[in-house]
């Protein structure tokens, strides 16, 4: 029996008491289930006559003791008994809990799945780049955190689809362009443009592939360099992501949005909405009348569009494409779009509430020997993705990435990350399904049929086993609330206490029979159990795009 399953069992009680005319009061919308600290109380509890007694005008005890009564009759239910101001400690039958290890293995790869989400449709936008270098450690960030967080939204029955913003347009383009060209004769760098080996790359690339690019006249020269180099340097970034196991639906050209006339369909929308005024000869958007700091302009008096218009553009071209609530993640320095993309989805006539999130990142650092490392050997300055893969692998880097919050900042250290011990967590996680892996093919060798023998869930007695079974039941509930609070490092957290009661479990209970022995029902349980383990592990791994061995 799963938490899930048990709040409805109370729910079911609550309403049956209130039909019989037992009890009164309004049923709170949620029955929360809770695991008590000390095991000596039960399995689970619930503070439901808590809630209920005030709007039931009664004591919360008196309230517990009706519904504690009435749940004991409740298949499944082994004891139940009222704890301290009106508190329900649950104890279930062995049998009810142990038939969650068959749930979980006939479940498969959608156990933990839900349908919290269902209806709602999510563009996730985790990283706004510009093609003018190698993606960089701040981007690695969002590049794990945000496909982890589309994979739980879309686990609770969403449907999401990954954006990649692609910052194409403007003076940087240039400079890039110009930055390549320059190396491209053999001469400098412009003091404003791009350094780095990379930039090198680029240019030899390009003269091997376009020799007669150096031969153009010096704007078409700079637009053909531009072209060339944002095209190489584009599917770099798209294949180095690909690396990561970030992938993106859509890589979205803020060229595109003005090409296409998204940028006019935009302001009309707000022009219709009675948000757009004009001032000083320039186009102005009343984002102050939404939790703005200061109105915003459009579009200058000089008939140049701002990067805000782009912006405006953007999240009503989302919006037109179906999409109930773009989530955007931003880096540390974007504090002041939080309220001016609210602002935005309001001017537009939305709920902006529920259409625009937006989530904030913390800057990450690396550490190697105690020391900082902030040079890169590609791009001069800032670490790259690639780099960071090259020194830790794409496990490593990914689950550490996404391990913590987002809105904290971030210490990598690369020793740690590289070492083969239950110290570096994504090892400890990936060692105990390596570990259950095994177990599995060691009952194959015995020629040992767990599936087809028969499973008996009420053998699954022991403390440890007991433990080990709530660890699991807790799995749907973990990838809920990740989605539901837009926190995908709770899933990372839970893997590692889930590893945790695995090898409790296995230091205690012996799976496998010794030498001659026969194969008993409580070696079959156990086995029954291992798998459903070994399945959670691999699903929870799977939401942080991260790989389950199955040796190590």
């Amino acid at each position: 029996m799963t938490p899930e399953e048990l709040a409805a069992e109370v729910r079911g009680c609550v309403v049956t008491l209130q039909a019989e005319g037992a009890l009164t009061g309004e049923l709170p919308d949620d029955v929360v289930i809770e695991r008590p600290k000390n095991r000596d109380r039960g399995d689970y509890a619930t503070p439901v006559a808590l809630t209920l007694a005030k709007s039931a005008g009664r004591p919360p005890r008196e309230v517990a003791a009706l519904i504690a009564g009435r749940l004991a009759e409740a298949e499944g239910i082994d004891e139940v008994d009222v704890a301290g101001p009106g508190f329900i400690n649950i104890r279930l039958a062995a049998d009810a809990q142990g038939a969650l290890a068959s749930q979980v293995v006939e479940a498969g790869a959608d156990y933990g799945h839900g349908s919290l989400l269902a209806g709602r449709r999510f563009n996730v936008e985790f990283i706004s780049a510009n093609p003018t270098g190698p993606i960089h450690l701040g981007h690695t960030r969002w590049a794990a955190v945000g496909d982890a967080l589309a994979r739980v939204l879309a686990a609770s029955g969403a449907e999401v689809s990954t954006e990649f913003y692609i910052n194409d347009r403007g003076v940087q383009m240039d400079r890039f362009g110009a930055s390549v060209m320059a190396v491209a004769h053999g001469g400098p760098v412009p003091e404003d443009g791009y350094h780095g080996a990379y930039i090198t790359d680029l240019a030899a690339r390009i003269v091997a592939e376009h020799p007669e690019f150096l031969t153009l006249p010096a704007e078409e020269e700079l637009v053909a360099f531009r072209e060339a180099a944002y095209s190489l340097q584009l599917a770099e970034q798209q294949q180095v992501l690909e690396l990561f196991r970030t992938h993106f639906d859509t890589w979205y050209s803020e060229r595109s949005l003005h090409e296409s006339g998204a940028v006019e369909r935009g302001m009309a929308r707000l022009r219709e909405q009675g948000h757009v005024f004009e001032l000083d000869g320039a186009t102005w958007l009343r984002t102050t009348d939404f939790g703005d700091d200061k109105d915003r302009v459009l579009v200058k008096a000089d008939g140049e569009l701002t990067y805000f218009a782009s912006d405006t553009a953007y999240y009503v071209d989302k919006r037109t494409r179906g999409f109930t609530t773009s989530i955007y993640l931003l880096g540390a320095d974007h504090h002041g779009y939080v309220n001016r993309l609210r602002a935005v989805a309001a001017c537009a006539g939305d709920d902006m509430d529920v259409s625009v999130e937006v989530l904030i990142g913390q800057l990450v650092k690396m550490m190697r020997d105690g020391q900082e490392v902030k040079l890169s050997k590609r791009a001069g300055t800032l670490i790259t993705l690639e780099e960071l893969v090259e020194e830790v692998g794409v496990d490593a880097a990914r689950y550490s990435l996404i391990r913590y919050p987002v809105d904290s900042p971030l210490t990598l250290d690369l020793d740690l990350l590289v070492q083969r011990t239950n110290d570096n967590p994504v090892f400890y996680v990936q060692y105990a399904h390596a570990r259950v892996s095994s177990v599995m093919r060691n009952a194959a060798d015995l020629g040992i049929d767990w599936r087809s023998q028969g499973y008996d869930p009420a053998l699954l007695v022991h403390e440890r086993e007991g433990e080990l079974l709530r660890a699991l039941a807790e799995f749907p509930a973990v990838v809920a609330s990740a989605a539901e609070l837009r926190e995908p490092h709770r899933v990372p957290r839970y893997l590692e206490s889930l590893a945790t009661a695995y090898h409790r479990f296995y230091d205690v209970c012996r799976v496998l029979p010794r030498g001659d022995e026969p194969t008993e029902p409580i070696h079959l349980a156990r086995l029954w159990l291992c798998a459903a383990t070994r399945q959670v592990l691999a699903n929870g791994l799977a939401l942080c795009g991260v790989t389950a061995p199955d040796r190590m």
